[in-house]
């Protein structure tokens, strides 16, 4: 995996944890780091949008997230546990693999003075 893909992850792990500060947040330290998280996670998420392709890297982030939030409200916060939810989770995850299994990176663009180099 290069380091573009694994910039993606660390994005859907971030999100993980910042949408269950949303939720879970009671005191003005909670709330701050929860907005760092978020600021972090998007910033890596950004970075790794200049390299892959931007839908697919938005679907595998908001596919990670989803998933990682949903089995971390059920481990760690008494979620009740459904054998439909783990079946849609799974089918989830299939897609962002698939999504990633099928996508390549960009060509880099050409730097300006890259481009006068050229002419």
């Amino acid at each position: 995996m290069n380091k573009s893909w694994t910039l993606v992850f660390l994005a859907g792990i971030l999100e993980v944890v910042w949408v269950t500060g949303l939720k879970h947040s009671t005191h003005w330290w909670q709330w701050g780091l929860t907005a760092v998280t978020i600021a972090i996670s998007f910033d890596t998420i950004i970075r790794a949008s200049r390299v892959l392709p931007l839908g697919t890297v938005y679907a595998v982030f908001a596919g990670l997230g989803t998933a990682g939030t949903v089995l971390a409200e059920m481990l760690l916060f008494n979620e009740p546990f459904h054998w439909l939810k783990i079946t849609l989770i799974l089918i989830l995850l299939a897609g962002v693999i698939g999504l990633k299994m099928i996508t390549t990176e960009k060509a880099s663009p050409a730097s300006p003075s890259q481009k006068g180099a050229e002419q």
